[in-house]
Formats: structure tokens, sequence, C-alpha cells
């Protein structure tokens, strides 16, 4: 029996600013037959705050609270583990917030940053490049948001974060110590905390093998693939993660629901 579901974003509810066909009434669906849900997105573009009133705007009631992003749970992390710790971030100006938000100190100087976050960055230059090149070679800790190699969007993808952690990697010969967001342990387990249901009643659904589906996997959840962003059925000939079940989009996810229950 499922009793809630982690919706991914980008590529299975909407695709850029258009919601997916048959989204709004498969959520108001599920909602009325008593399933929790938890939106859960590695984009650190926006905060939790813009995500639901995005989702709001398309047709889908959503709070800040039904949202989980990779920067709330990095900022989290690092809140947790190193209060107050001073922290350079590759990132866009919501992430910021949120690490500021969560008592860590933003800085830019190589002396004495102590964390050096790596984020999807539309604005990354070679001078934000080289300031975390410097810090990280003169130890400070190098952590990152999400691993995706892409972000689906309307007519193809744009590159992501992966891009800026293989640039620090490349250039520092370091690894990164830490990605946050899905498939990341982290990750589930904050969202499946504000989910409020057992993990064995719980479904991730997305369309990426490789973040969303290895999560579900390797999280011991049900994990539903879904065709509407990068993932074709070509792509599980090729991967060593097979989700439980494949649906062409979230408009049949309330026919999915219903069998499974």
């Amino acid at each position: 029996m499922l009793s809630g579901y982690l919706l991914d974003l980008d590529g299975t509810v909407y695709l850029s600013d258009h919601l997916i066909d048959g989204a709004a009434g498969v959520i108001a669906t599920l909602r009325s037959r008593g399933r929790r849900i938890v939106f859960l997105t590695n984009k650190p573009l926006y905060s939790r705050a813009d995500y639901a009133e995005k989702l709001t705007n398309l047709g889908v009631d959503a709070s800040e609270d039904d949202v989980i992003n990779s920067s709330y749970v990095l900022a989290r992390y690092l809140a947790e583990r190193a209060p107050g710790a001073r922290v350079y971030a590759i990132g866009e100006p919501p992430l910021l917030a949120e690490l500021e938000g969560s008592g860590l100190s933003l800085c830019d100087d190589p002396e004495t940053i102590e964390y050096v976050i790596a984020a999807f960055d539309r604005t990354f230059t070679y001078e934000k490049l080289n300031i975390g090149f410097q810090a990280i070679k003169r130890g400070a800790h190098f952590v990152a948001t999400n691993p995706d190699r892409t972000c689906p969007v309307e007519g193809g993808e744009i590159p992501d974060a992966a891009g800026v952690i293989a640039a620090l990697e490349a250039t520092t010969g370091k690894k990164v110590e830490i990605v946050v967001g899905k498939p990341s342990p982290v990750i589930i387990s904050v969202a499946i905390e504000r989910l409020g249901v057992p993990r064995g009643e719980c479904a991730m659904v997305g369309d990426r093998l490789e973040t969303d589906m290895r999560m579900a996997r390797d999280g011991g959840i049900i994990g539903i693939l879904t065709l509407s962003g990068v993932t074709s059925r070509s792509d599980l000939d090729h991967s060593d993660v097979h989700p439980n079940h494949i649906i062409n989009s979230i408009a049949e996810l309330s026919d999915l629901d219903a069998d499974l229950n």
C-alpha cells in the first residue's frame, strides 16, 4: 500500500513554465485519496517558496513546506555539522539566501573559506572557479548540492551542477566529498521525514534513472519512472537501475495508484 509520494518537478510535474498535461488533476486525485505529497527537486535555482508559488500559479496547490530542494537540504546539513561555518557557494542568489538563513557565513576569501559549495549556476565564471579552486587547495571542504549533468527544459536540456563539480575536481585534483541531492541518502531522509509516512509506503516519481530511480532503489522505496523528461525506454537497456514501474507521464499515476492500493 502506498500512502505518500515524492514527486520530482522538472520533467515530471512540469517542463519549464508549462504543467505536464494531467498533472494538476492527478495530484488533486491523489490528495483526495488521502495520499501525502512532497515535491522533491535537486534544482537549487529557486527557493522553496518560489517553487510553491510556481506550482500554485500553474494550478497545483502547494506551500513552502510541501517542497524540498537541494539548497534547503545542504544548508540544513552544513548548519547541523558546522554551525556558522564560512562558506563559498558557486551558485545563484536563492542558494546564498538559504545558506545565510541557516546561520552560515558567506565568504569569498580563500584564506578563510571552510566549505566550497558547487551548485547549478547559470552565472558561473572563471572568477568563481578560481575562488573555489584556491580555497580547496588551501584545505576547504568541497561539497555540492546535486549531481545532475543536465536539467530538462522545453525543447531539450541545459548544463547542470555536474559541470561545476567537474571543473573543480579537474583543476584541484580533489573529489567532491558529499553531494546531498538525489540520489543521496541525505535528501531522501529529509524528504521522508517531511512526508510523514513509513518508508515502505512511499514512492518516488521522477524522470531520471541516475538520480530519482537510483535514490528510490537505494532508499528502499518504490520507484516510478516517467518518460516525460530526459529518459526514454531505450535508456533502460543501458542502465543498472530499473524502476518498479514505468509510466508515460504523471497523467497515468492515479490509475497506477489505484492498482497498487
